[in-house]
């Protein structure tokens, strides 16, 4: 299952780095800090400490609401393809305090810089899209984890009712690049952002995608009405 080229991917968010955290807040209507909540339940426990990988972590948001939410032992690595992001993320974490409990590092997911069964739990907020090989990316999830660890996707979606679909689509394809564009001055990546949650495989298929790279207990969620969802899999103990 082939994705975008890495390369472009890279440059894409290096170009939009520093507008992205407000852009991204505002075109989500914030909406998308209760997706990431949500997702907490199924990733930290907080009475014991864990390591966690957050892969495409881009400018830190989740690697911060993980790392503040978990056991003072918890350490989070943050891996992204883009030095402007990570930029942006470092920025943040040493403002937050958080320089020992968060790691961030420059890294493709399909090539993990971490032995095998590492980490407790590893999580991919709103980025696996964007993976040039996605099922390569899910082996070295799958690899980097521990027996009995999880890994937590949350990704944005199309709904499944025709009236919501229909405004979805008006928005993502023409409110989205217009704002974001205006905002940021580039416009492509915008209209490239919405096109690829269009292009991303529906949940059975993805899913589907997910047994096949080795995950069990393979599950799906859906939120504000299958805006976004969130798929969790886990490697055999």
């Amino acid at each position: 299952m082939k994705g975008p080229d890495t390369e472009y991917i890279e440059e894409m968010f290096d170009s939009i780095a520093p507008d992205y955290d407000a852009l991204n807040h505002i075109l989500s209507l914030d909406i998308d800090r209760t997706w990431r909540r949500r997702a907490l339940k199924e990733i930290v426990d907080a009475s014991v400490p864990q390591t966690v990988l957050d892969v495409a972590c881009g400018t830190g948001d989740f690697s911060l609401q993980i790392a503040g939410a978990a056991h003072s032992g918890t350490i989070v690595h943050g891996l992204d393809l883009s030095e402007g992001m990570l930029s942006v993320m470092r920025e943040k974490v040493k403002e937050a305090g958080m320089e020992e409990k968060i790691l961030p590092l420059r890294g493709n997911s399909e090539e993990i810089p971490f032995p095998s069964d590492t980490f407790d739990r590893v999580t991919v907020a709103f980025g696996i899209r964007n993976f040039e090989h996605r099922e390569k990316a899910l082996g070295e999830i799958l690899r980097v984890l521990v027996p009995g660890g999880r890994l937590v996707i949350l990704e944005l979606s199309v709904p499944s009712s025709p009236v919501l679909r229909w405004a979805y689509g008006l928005y993502f394809l023409k409110v989205l690049p217009l704002v974001g564009g205006k905002v940021s001055g580039q416009r492509s990546a915008y209209r490239y952002l919405p096109a690829s949650v269009l292009k991303f495989p529906g949940k059975e298929g993805w899913m589907e995608t997910m047994r096949g790279c080795g995950f069990t207990n393979v599950s799906h969620r859906a939120f504000t009405c299958g805006i976004c969802r969130m798929y969790i899999g886990e490697k055999s103990s």
